[in-house]
């Protein structure tokens, strides 16, 4: 399952490279789900040349751009093989690990799954963001993220299954494979230096994914918001009560200011109390 955008200058490359490893695996059968995520290039175009020329090679092709999460969504659900691979079609997800993958599957394993233990490049502080997102969303969520997890995996047929049942629409699927809870064996790679093509993703991009990934596993957003809801309440009551107090003995200063003033804190601190429980 390879979701796809804007990958003209690497579609054939990785079609090739992959097929190279997969013809020395024997008593299997693979076959390809390209999805063309709304391409603005000639993706789409490859695709079809590789289908004619491959009668594995199968596609889906979207009206516009749905974002990566929709097309593993959409591969995996117009899966029907034993075992399902999702795979980038960058070249960033080494092909040669596919034996390996189906070897831990062979084993007994749910699914195997590939975790990056070095970066290369010249960003460090993207690095280091990943690394403090990583232990923020463990402390917040309810499922465990492995540090340098990526989307490379094979899953059996029976965890596909579990993952399309859970159809929301703002997806991570990062933290949905997680949570259903199947045995997944880890294997580590180091980064894969990119020859051809740009990475799609912006740091900005990221920065909305991983939130993203935190509100959809994590009810503590919410719990801020009520504490902080009840917490400017109770300074507001204290306020009110302690201007009343000055008031009668000193009088008034500035006649409506504390008014405005108390029952602003004291009304927004409710509404946010509310919007929290809500």
């Amino acid at each position: 399952i390879v979701p796809c955008y804007n990958e003209e200058e690497v579609i054939k490359v990785f079609y090739k490279e992959t097929k190279k490893v997969l013809n020395n695996i024997s008593t299997y059968t693979f076959r390809f789900i390209f999805i063309d995520d709304g391409s603005g290039d000639r993706t789409l175009e490859y695709i079809k040349d590789l289908a004619k020329e491959d009668s594995e090679v199968k596609y889906l092709s979207f009206s516009r751009n749905f974002g990566k999460e929709a097309g593993m969504y959409a591969g995996l659900k117009h899966s029907t093989a034993d075992y399902a691979v999702i795979m980038d079609a960058d070249l960033q997800h080494p092909p040669e690990l596919l034996p390996k993958m189906i070897e831990e599957i062979r084993n007994g394993h749910d699914c195997c799954a590939a975790r990056r233990v070095k970066r290369r490049g010249n960003e460090p502080f993207r690095n280091l963001f990943s690394k403090a997102y990583y232990k923020i969303s463990n402390k917040l969520t309810n499922v465990e993220l492995v540090q340098g997890a990526v989307d490379y995996r094979i899953m059996t047929r029976q965890m596909v299954e579990a993952v399309i049942e859970l159809s929301e629409v703002q997806r991570f699927s990062k933290g949905i494979f997680e949570w259903v809870g199947f045995d997944t064996k880890w294997i580590s790679y180091k980064d894969v230096d990119r020859t051809i093509g740009k990475t799609k993703w912006s740091f900005f991009g990221l920065f909305k994914y991983g939130i993203g990934g935190i509100t959809a596993f994590s009810v503590v957003p919410l719990q801020i918001v009520t504490v902080m809801g009840f917490l400017i309440s109770l300074f507001a009551f204290f306020y009110i009560a302690i201007t009343l107090v000055r008031t009668f003995i000193y009088g008034i200063e500035v006649p409506g200011y504390v008014t405005t003033l108390s029952a602003v804190l004291f009304l927004g601190g409710i509404i946010e109390l509310s919007i929290g429980i809500l």
